[in-house]
């Protein structure tokens, strides 16, 4: 992979929360990423039928996660009022970090209306700094640190966020037609690898929330054909307050003193989407076929930006779909199932001039002017597979399930730049792969199921300094943004392998 241009990167650091919780709302918020850098599963907290088959969804219902991305399908599952317990555990290796997530859910239903409430406590650990990254001015002179100034060490314990999500529906028999909303509310005191793209801070406070509201709509006929639609609006806000410790020569002692500055970053997106999916069966087979179609408008009116670029807080927008298909089959205890999702993607970010700014032609740009745009097109696309078989224990079927599947998600992006000062263009081509095996096993007794899903990811890395692995390497002191990468200010950035494995344990259990 080569290495991005110094402009490039500045595809958007606000859809770093996206490219997480888009693992979570699965189709109906798209991701969009520009390094392959490691990310936790933070934000995938809530139980699932199909994580271990892959996460396959298109064709293959997952009574458990639907209402949570489409409120309208909390209709299924509330037609048998049930609690939920989903513990979520996830490391990255190599110690680069990990969270723990224990999320608490009920859904239950009144004749016709139905409603659901979820709860949810996070704990994330603070990631350790890349192996290197140090600004030698400050360590050569800390040890003439005067008593007086304040030497705020850098924060390498844990946060906790919360979750909460509450929905409503409505069922009409006639013509079998359910409607819903869902409000989900995030508090954020830790984003996991944020602490990694501040290269060179002391100490890093995140505040923030994250908002969604969304209406959906299920319509079911004759045939098990049915309709499903998803309006959404995302919003979300984040600060970061990063402290930094300035060396400087005091002539008056004769020494090298610091003191600590604070940086004030703001993050903000704005999404807007419309989800829409079909399914139906082909034949009497066992074949199932869907097809599904999603749209994003994202607006990112504060971008944060690092010491490293020295560059404005640039606005930026994003236009992002997917399209995709799926078939599944169930002959007797066993199924199948298969997606794949084609997802174009374009997105434009900017730099606007603080001043009057003169352009090698002669030419003046005016104060909120463009004196860079950078403009990205992405042809990314997801695949995922996945088998499931009922086992038999002691004689008695459907005591057991075992499924197992692999997703993988293809990057291709183009970057092109555009510089109005110095009246230059460039581009380039960025890809990669990264492959998640999924595996899990579930057990029914008449009183309640347990289930266990794990996962691993390859094909990311974490930021290290000196030493590359898998060809991944950033010489470029600019390519930080976008999937969300720092550049260490003591030497060139390479991404160390690593793999992210998360563990889920979840319980359902009838309400009456």
């Amino acid at each position: 992979m080569t290495s991005p241009g110094v402009f490039f990167p500045r595809l958007l650091f606000t859809v770093l929360f996206h490219v997480f919780f888009s693992r979570l709302l699965l189709a109906q918020l798209i991701s969009i990423k520009t390094v392959p850098i490691a990310q936790g599963d933070q934000f995938e907290i809530y139980p699932s039928r199909n994580l271990a088959m892959g996460g396959v969804s298109i064709a293959v219902p997952d009574t458990l996660l639907d209402p949570f991305r489409n409120p309208a399908k909390g209709a299924r599952l509330a037609a048998a009022p049930r609690f939920f317990g989903s513990p979520t555990f996830y490391g990255v290796s190599n110690g680069a970090g990990g969270g723990r997530t224990l999320p608490l859910a009920a859904v239950t239903q009144a004749g016709s209306w139905y409603g659901g409430l979820s709860l949810a406590l996070q704990e994330v650990d603070a990631s350790p700094p890349p192996v290197g990254v140090a600004v030698p001015f400050v360590a050569q002179a800390r040890a003439a640190i005067l008593p007086d100034v304040p030497d705020p060490a850098p924060d390498q314990g844990s946060h906790g966020n919360a979750y909460a999500f509450a929905m409503l529906g409505k069922v009409l028999a006639e013509p079998k037609l359910s409607l819903a909303g869902s409000v989900s509310w995030s508090r954020l005191t830790a984003v996991d690898g944020v602490d990694l793209l501040y290269p060179g801070s002391q100490a890093i406070h995140q505040l923030g929330h994250a908002a969604d509201f969304r209406v959906g709509m299920l319509k079911e006929w004759a045939g098990d054909r049915s309709l499903e639609a998803v309006a959404l609006h995302d919003r979300f806000g984040m600060t970061d307050d990063v402290t930094y410790l300035d060396s400087f020569w005091d002539p008056g002692t004769q020494r090298v003193r610091q003191r600590a500055r604070v940086e004030h970053e703001l993050d903000r997106t704005n999404t807007w989407g419309l989800h829409l999916q079909y399914e139906r069966p082909l034949g009497a087979s066992g074949w199932r076929v869907g097809w599904l179609a999603t749209g994003n408008l994202m607006s990112h009116p504060k971008i944060p930006n690092y010491e490293i670029m020295n560059i404005p807080r640039d606005p930026g927008r994003s236009h992002a779909y997917n399209l995709g298909v799926g078939f599944s089959r169930t002959n007797g205890p066993a199924t199948f199932g298969i997606d794949a999702i084609y997802e174009p993607i374009w997105s434009e970010t900017w730099a606007e001039a603080e001043a009057p700014t003169e352009t090698a032609l002669g030419d003046t740009i005016p104060v909120g002017g463009k004196t860079v745009e950078n403009h990205f097109r992405f042809s990314d696309a997801v695949f995922r597979m996945g088998v499931s078989r009922e086992l038999t224990v002691g004689g008695r079927p459907q005591v057991a399930l075992l499924q197992l599947g692999l997703a993988a998600r293809s990057i291709h992006y183009r970057p092109d730049q555009y510089d109005r000062v110095q009246v230059s263009g460039r581009n380039q081509v960025e890809s990669w792969v990264e492959w998640t095996p999924t595996w899990g096993l579930t057990v029914r007794f008449p009183e309640l199921e347990l289930r266990y899903s794990g996962r691993v990811t390859k094909g990311t890395g974490r930021p290290g300094v000196g030493v590359r692995a898998n060809g991944w390497a950033l010489e470029d002191a600019g390519a930080v943004r976008a999937g969300s990468l720092l550049v260490a200010p003591s030497g060139p950035l390479t991404l160390d392998a690593v793999s992210v494995v998360t563990h889920q344990f979840s319980l359902s259990l009838p309400i009456r």
